[in-house]
C-alpha cells in the first residue's frame, strides 16, 4: 500500500510548480513561500482538504516535555513551603528587633 495517493502527489507537484513560479503564498500571512519544505507541507495540507489519502501530520512532542517539567517542580514546591515558614519566623524576630530600636529613640 502506498503511503500517499496519486491525487496527493499531484497536488504537491502543483504546489512545487507554483513555488517555482512565485505564486505560492502561505496561509494567514499571505507571504511568498521560498522554502521547498514549506511548499511540500502546503501541498499536503491542500491534498488533505480535497480528501486525498495522506497520513496525518506528526504530533508535536513538546507536550510530553512540558508535562515532565510540571511534575518535577511539584516536588520542589513542597520543600519550598517548608522554607517559607522559616522565613516567616525570621521576619517575626526581625520585626521584634525593630520595635525595640524604636523605643530607644
Amino acid at each position: 500500500m502506498a503511503k500517499y495517493s496519486r491525487k496527493s502527489q499531484k497536488t504537491v507537484e502543483s504546489a512545487m510548480r507554483r513555488k517555482k513560479k512565485g505564486t505560492l503564498r502561505s496561509g494567514r500571512s499571505g507571504k511568498k513561500v521560498t522554502s521547498r519544505k514549506q511548499a511540500i507541507a502546503i501541498g499536503l495540507s491542500e491534498a488533505r482538504e480535497k480528501g486525498a489519502k495522506v497520513p496525518a501530520p506528526k504530533k508535536k512532542t513538546a507536550k510530553k516535555r512540558t508535562t515532565a517539567k510540571k511534575k518535577a517542580p511539584g516536588k520542589k514546591r513542597a520543600t519550598a513551603k517548608k522554607r517559607t515558614t522559616a522565613k516567616k519566623r525570621s521576619a517575626k524576630k526581625s520585626a521584634g528587633r525593630r520595635t525595640t530600636a524604636k523605643k530607644k529613640r
